[in-house]
């Protein structure tokens, strides 16, 4: 896309990404404007980390000399991405709240803003390739809204990222990057579902059904996680193989690895696609899991091998062709 003189409003969420896909916008002719999508934050905690990215989002802005508006998008954020979350956990699945919150949030709600201000376009500083490849967190994206929107850093390396906010003289420029879940900031996932749902000791067992060690409550962990225990018999690491939610009890053992050597198949329910589910060649279910090869049919995706590890029911499943993003759905 051509973007001289045409409005492209950028997310500036007080990080360097953000701050540096504004820059070069407005180096290619863009009239940019500059938006600080505000989210909801856990009363609880009494935390207010939103003001101080506000503020380093509107430091971009003045040092780049365009306008700046906020969007308060935290009645998307509540009902889209919290009330999902907690649902999930509390029906014992996996959630991926970043992926909702892409969905609902920093393109959805994004989106919707931007066109009611006039713009011609929207853009982010995902990243869509290489190692800090976020295409995971974008299948559930609408195709339209995906489609209209510009990735001006979703190619490069962070290493030339840094560089050019450095160019730019851009105040985040030594910013470290954020690595908290989108919504919660500093506030850690298991913090906010102790919070939630209480402590709820429970047992941890091995696949023969033999004592483990003990937990704070299944409904605070999901399948695949790496798991902490109390009073463990032997030194980790444990991961997460199975729960059961009605009697708090985990199956833990000493990697991720299918529960059955043999099983291939991921059935998947609310699909999106942004090509031919036929073109898909391989598929990612956890995000930096192994990328799988095998094929889509009949809502399923049948690997080429044995899976390597256990699918996670609620968990994202992605679908690539040759690394471009075909489309994705959610573990059944």
């Amino acid at each position: 896309m051509n973007v001289r003189g045409k409005r492209i409003f950028v997310g500036l969420s007080g990080g360097v990404d953000s701050a540096v896909s504004a820059a070069l916008l407005k180096q290619e002719g863009a009239q940019v404007t500059g938006v600080f999508i505000k989210g909801w934050y856990p009363p609880a905690f009494g935390l207010c980390t939103w003001a101080s990215e506000r503020r380093d989002a509107m430091r971009v802005a003045a040092r780049l000399q365009i306008p700046f508006l906020t969007l308060d998008a935290s009645a998307e954020y509540k009902k889209g991405v919290i009330d999902y979350l907690i649902a999930e956990y509390r029906a014992g699945r996996t959630p991926n709240p970043d992926v909702m919150c892409n969905k609902e949030v920093k393109f959805g709600a994004f989106y919707r803003f931007a066109k009611a201000h006039g713009a011609d376009a929207i853009a982010t500083g995902h990243y869509r390739s290489g190692e800090k490849d976020q295409s995971y967190f974008l299948w559930a994206v609408p195709k339209d809204i995906l489609a209209a929107t510009l990735f001006p850093v979703g190619h490069k390396e962070k290493s030339e990222v840094r560089a050019l906010a450095k160019k730019f003289n851009l105040p985040v420029a030594e910013k470290k990057d954020s690595q908290g879940v989108c919504f919660l900031g500093s506030v850690s996932v298991e913090e906010f579902l102790k919070r939630e749902f209480g402590v709820m000791p429970g047992r941890a067992l091995d696949e023969q059904g033999a004592l483990v060690g003990r937990h704070d409550g299944v409904l605070l962990h999901t399948i695949g996680e790496r798991i902490a225990l109390h009073d463990a018999r032997e030194t980790g690491p444990w991961f997460v193989i199975a729960k059961d939610v009605a009697a708090n009890e985990f199956t833990v053992a000493k990697e991720r690895r299918a529960a059955s050597t043999d099983a291939r198949e991921i059935a998947f329910t609310d699909a999106n696609w942004f090509g031919e589910p036929s073109s898909a060649t391989s598929a990612q279910y956890r995000y930096r899991g192994a990328l799988v090869a095998g094929r889509v049919e009949d809502g399923r995706f049948v690997s080429a091998e044995p899976l390597p590890e256990v699918p996670a029911p609620g968990q994202s499943i992605v679908f690539y062709c040759a690394g471009k993003l075909i489309g994705g759905g959610i573990i059944s």
